[in-house]
């Protein structure tokens, strides 16, 4: 197997415009991924993102944001410690519209560049994948109900 790059798409019933603001926006992204975000959709802006009581921080660099088609954001810094030239993990949200809504494309890259050994590689992608085939469905919901609610 090869760990170079995980993709998941989804078509979700929402325009671009509300997709964009579902991956990129804190309040958004805490409903169907983190249980908090600190983040501005602006390239350059660092924030992080908080699992359970700040049992996990994880520091986040925004690398593009170009509403409503495209966020991008670094994250999974050695020693969590953001650095420009430190390698790190890409995720790409690409916002296509499609019928009367948008496909969402990931992608998360950069694995092999992380210098890991083999194992630990081979872990953190799996690790990885598995969480975006329970989070990318996540999003997919909680766009459906955002959208349906009045």
């Amino acid at each position: 197997m090869e760990f170079g790059s995980i993709e998941r798409e989804i078509y979700v019933d929402a325009s671009p415009e509300v997709a964009f603001e579902v991956v990129s926006s804190p309040e958004h992204i805490s409903e169907w991924w983190t249980d908090r975000t600190e983040i501005e959709a602006t390239p350059g802006a660092v924030g992080e993102l908080v699992w359970g009581d700040r049992a996990k921080v994880v520091p986040i660099k925004v690398v593009n944001a170009e509403p409503p088609r495209l966020f991008s954001f670094r994250w999974c810094f050695p020693e969590d410690k953001v650095v420009d030239t430190a390698d790190s993990l890409l995720i790409t949200f690409e916002l296509t519209p499609s019928g009367t809504g948008t496909r969402i494309r990931l992608t998360e890259t950069g694995f092999r560049e992380m210098g890991w050994e083999a194992a630990k590689l081979e872990e953190q992608y799996l690790d990885h994948s598995t969480g975006w085939d329970r989070f990318v469905p996540r999003l997919g919901e909680y766009l459906a109900r955002l959208v349906s609610t009045p």
